[in-house]
């Protein structure tokens, strides 16, 4: 049975689970769905008992705005190394993040500024929201940013249950772009890493604009904005980040949704045995709980899943001496706290928050945490496994023997890690949520969130 056949057997089993109720995605746990016996004959063979049509972008050609900003992303020259330009760091073939395996990137005049986070990938920024606390509020952000944030100086948390962002409560940190959030727009992050002196360390606003009136792509610069462009080097600046911005935004590349996992969504492919358990204890309160924070549920709007709820946490991640910073006892990355983000910096509710990254094309990264501490999805999830249940496996020792849990914290800070949501919330000595096969499976299945999934026949 296959082809075409197979098809209308999942569409038509889609239809009967349907009419008995079990069609809508969102009021049952999906793993629970998954494993209603009459899903069972699907289900054992990899196939999506309920598949949906996915509204994906069209390939269209890119706009002339589009273009420009795509030069002006592979442009060099605007770095005061000349060797650096914003694809040195956010590859193409390694899903818009970095090729290597360093903890953080060299930049600077003779590329020996090491960063202080791993750089994070460029794909599927299109629909993150911006930075706010609660609600957002139109008419008064910034008054409402400071507001809710005082509010939840003392608001207790809420767990997160699977695909659920209920632990938010409205005051949870949400948005925005970098670690941090510190930037609301494409525009506004495509400038930063273009100013910061150990990354494409570009010089000052006028000499950036120079360097733009120089560029072989000044005549398609003025034609698009203009002759009097170069009239105001703020405004030209912020023009060429626009282009930029158009760019990432135009160029499906950058969004494609073509994994696995999305073929799967709509009945087109099927996982194997692996994956389809991993899958099951990513989803899986009592495992995982991957999908707590990273949302696996197509929009009812037919939008895929972005496996990110935007939200931030305290992991409590171990401190990485590989990077420099990390070698003076006296520095500490606090996240939404600082030292690049200053707004919140009196909110110590939130020191140690970091972003919480999407998940697709995660298989081919090689730094993961914003420290990028962990090289290898494993470690990772021996990190959630083994923090709370045995941190003697995570954390080095401190002079008399015990763990120095949340070494990369301050220790008035390190209240504010997550003890809530699984798989932590263990006992030091108690079994861990997840055992090796289960691990193994979550792998698997983190492999199937991959894009350039190619479906049987080429298409």
């Amino acid at each position: 049975m296959r082809g075409a056949l197979r098809t209308g057997l999942v569409l038509a089993a889609a239809a009967g689970l349907a009419a008995a109720g079990l069609a809508a995605w969102n009021p049952l746990p999906l793993a629970e769905w998954l494993r209603d016996p009459r899903a069972s004959f699907l289900t054992a063979e990899g196939w999506n008992p309920h598949p949906a049509p996915l509204l994906r972008p069209r390939p269209a050609p890119l706009s002339a705005m589009a273009q420009l900003g795509k030069k002006i992303f592979a442009d060099t020259s605007l770095s005061s190394s000349r060797r650096l330009s914003c694809a040195a760091c956010h590859e193409p073939q390694t899903a818009y993040g970095p090729g290597g395996a360093l903890p953080a990137m060299f930049g600077g005049p003779a590329l020996t500024r090491q960063g202080v986070r791993a750089v994070p990938s460029l794909m599927y920024l299109e629909r993150q929201p911006g930075f706010s606390i609660g609600p957002d509020n139109p008419e008064d952000e910034a008054v409402n940013l400071s507001a809710t944030a005082m509010r939840s100086r003392d608001a207790p948390r809420a767990g997160k249950t699977v695909n659920s962002a209920d632990g938010a409560a409205g005051l949870v940190p949400q948005g925005g772009l970098f670690w941090d959030g510190r930037a609301d727009t494409l525009q506004n992050q495509a400038l930063i890493p273009l100013l910061s002196p150990f990354e494409m360390d570009g010089g000052s606003i006028a000499e950036i604009a120079a360097k733009l009136h120089r560029a072989p792509y000044v005549e398609a610069f003025v034609q698009l904005f203009g002759p009097s462009v170069f009239a105001d080097p703020q405004n030209t600046v912020a023009e060429a980040m626009f282009a930029v911005a158009r760019y990432q935004i135009e160029d499906i590349d950058f969004h494609p949704y073509t994994s696995k996992f999305d073929f799967w969504l709509e009945g087109k492919a099927r996982m194997s045995p692996a994956e389809l358990r991993g899958f099951l204890a990513f989803n899986d309160p009592r495992k995982g709980n991957c999908a707590a924070c990273h949302l696996d549920r197509a929009g009812a709007d037919g939008l895929p899943p972005l496996f990110t709820d935007h939200q931030f946490e305290a992991l409590g991640v171990p401190r990485n001496t590989a990077l420099a910073a990390s070698r003076d006892p006296a520095y500490f990355d606090l996240g939404l706290c600082g030292p690049f983000r200053t707004d919140l910096k009196a909110m110590t509710q939130y020191c140690g928050f970091f972003k919480t990254p999407t998940l697709r094309n995660v298989a081919r990264r090689r730094t993961f945490f914003h420290n990028g501490i962990y090289g290898a999805l494993q470690q990772v999830l021996d990190f959630y496994d083994f923090r709370d249940s045995s941190p003697q496996r995570i954390y080095p020792h401190t002079g008399h023997g015990a763990p120095d849990i949340y070494n990369d914290l301050p220790p008035r800070y390190r209240s504010n890690v997550d003890r809530l949501d699984g798989p932590f919330g263990v006992k030091p000595g108690a079994a861990p949520a997840m055992d090796a096969e289960d691990m193994r499976d979550i792998i698997a299945f983190l492999g199937t969130l991959n894009d350039g999934y190619r479906l049987p026949g080429g298409t």
